[in-house]
């Protein structure tokens, strides 16, 4: 594991996470495509935001398990908090979000979320 820092484009949401970008993922569901999210997942534990909570306005949908997180300000989702099906609290940070990162440089695994 590797600690980053992230955040969204105008830094009014801002965080670390200890994480590996071994295996990240590019997901074709109706949110992920549209936003051209990779991500990588950690368990919540390894995840801490440095901005007010205040800062981040929240989406649902599909069986609204987990909890989109986007910025109130410019509108980045740069990770979301879900749980694992056996109820592990888990973050996925979106790649493209994290400082000093080249996420064209990864070759994200596809999945099929269109499919869930």
């Amino acid at each position: 594991m590797t600690r980053y820092t992230g955040g969204c484009q105008c830094g009014a949401v801002r965080y670390e996470v200890d994480c590996s970008l071994d295996d990240p993922v590019a997901c074709n569901c109706s949110r992920c495509q549209k936003l051209g999210s990779v991500l990588v997942f950690a368990p919540r534990a390894a995840f801490r935001l440095l901005t007010d909570e205040a800062a981040l306005a929240e989406y649902r949908f599909n069986r609204k398990v987990i909890r989109h997180l986007f910025c109130r300000t410019c509108g980045i989702e740069s990770f979301a908090w879900g749980e694992m099906p056996d109820g592990t609290q888990m973050v996925a940070v979106n790649v493209n979000c994290l400082d000093g990162v080249e996420p064209r440089s990864l070759s994200p695994r596809l999945v099929d979320g269109r499919s869930f």
